[in-house]
């Protein structure tokens, strides 16, 4: 298989700042790029040289999209199957559309983990009210409720403390086809984001911690504090993911660890994650130079960490006050400012990121989390 060389054209389906993040690298490297979403002025579209707006399920301008570039990739799982496949009549497309049917759904991505013999916590399908009642007789409280498709940065997800409360929960994620998960009382979470060439080759950028704030990822500690054994142990999980799924390009998986030492996998994102980002500064390639050069069918790069790392995400409740004090972000030497280009600042929305390296974990989250809190006069409550 030939691969796919600088000046070429790279597809991304989805216009979000993760395809912006791997535009910039395909840009650096002499890619051309087109992108491909239902929205105008994208973070991705401001880096591309052709953005393309129309809906996924306009099959026939997703055709027309994949027909002007030599491969197509997605910066975000919930790309519909239908769409890629339409992509894949007119170019290849990395990952495979089959690694999106499965990863994109709950239940989909719950049936591989189980028959895979991958450790997950206790779960069941739930598609009615009557079948959430005797899911919770058999998973017991707490529980959690997780809708099957379309569910990120806790959208759709609901805890239920008592049976009682099943009822309610069911209404709030508007009676939708359904995952209830046994409540996991976990030590900390972490991840691993891997990259897997067209030839199989396999990098990691080994294991890292993850802290949320409502249920969205706020900081993310490279590399994480846990024992030896227990990363070796989620980069094997990792790898044998990917390896199940044939993935070609960057998959994350997200695990929970329990406080008998245990990992349970989370979820999986077939594509650059959040918890990955620090990777742009801290390490020889970038988890989104990584997905090109996976994508493009290139070898893959080191991923060797030049130094401790930690990334504090910035959300769009921090222009509460009006735009954020960057200079004084940019006074502190050791942080990396990224900002997403998005226009409209909302709670809960993923403005940018700030990365900062230092000697050891703890300094370069001292660093991190000092630089958000002087720009934006937060809590300095994290450590």
């Amino acid at each position: 298989m030939k691969p796919v060389l600088p000046g070429s054209t790279i597809g991304i389906l989805g216009g979000g700042q993760l395809g912006r993040m791997f535009a910039i690298s395909a840009r650096r490297m002499g890619y051309r790029v087109h992108t491909f979403s239902p929205d105008a002025d994208t973070p991705t579209g401001q880096i591309s040289d052709v953005e393309i707006r129309a809906p996924y399920d306009d099959l026939d301008a997703v055709r027309s999209f994949a027909r002007a570039v030599n491969v197509v990739t997605f910066e975000f799982e919930n790309v519909p199957a239908p769409t890629a496949a339409a992509a894949a009549e007119a170019a290849p497309v990395r990952p495979d559309g089959a690694v999106l049917h499965t990863t994109q759904h709950r239940i989909r991505e719950k049936a591989f983990l189980d028959g895979a013999g991958i450790p997950i916590a206790p779960y069941r399908i739930v598609r009615s009210e009557e079948g959430l009642v005797r899911a919770v007789l058999e998973i017991g409280c707490p529980a959690v409720l997780k809708t099957a498709g379309f569910g990120y940065d806790g959208h759709g997800q609901v805890r239920i403390l008592t049976p009682e409360a099943a009822a309610a929960a069911w209404d709030s994620i508007g009676r939708v086809d359904a995952v209830l998960e046994a409540f996991v009382d976990f030590e900390c979470e972490v991840s691993v984001v891997a990259a897997r060439g067209v030839d199989g080759t396999f990098r990691h950028y080994g294991v890292v911690e993850n802290r949320h704030q409502r249920h969205i990822l706020d900081i993310t500690i490279a590399p994480a504090g846990v024992a030896a054994g227990i990363a070796e142990r989620a980069v094997e999980i990792a790898r044998a993911v990917m390896e199940r799924l044939d993935v070609t390009g960057v998959l994350c998986v997200e695990f929970f660890v329990t406080r008998a030492g245990e990992l349970m996998v989370n979820e999986l994102a077939p594509r650059p994650h959040n918890s990955g980002h620090f990777t742009i500064d801290a390490c020889v390639t970038s988890q989104f130079e990584q997905q090109l050069r996976a994508v493009c069918g290139l070898p893959l790069g080191s991923t060797r960490q030049i130094a401790p790392a930690a990334m504090v995400n910035l959300l769009g409740d921090l222009w509460a006050n009006g735009e954020p004090d960057w200079n004084a972000v940019c006074g502190f030497p050791e942080a990396k400012l990224h900002l997403y280009g998005k226009a409209q600042a909302r709670p809960g929305r993923k403005m940018g990121h700030v990365t900062a390296l230092g000697m050891d974990a703890v300094t370069a989250l001292k660093n991190a989390v000092d630089a958000r809190a002087a720009a934006f006069y937060a809590p300095r409550n994290f450590l």
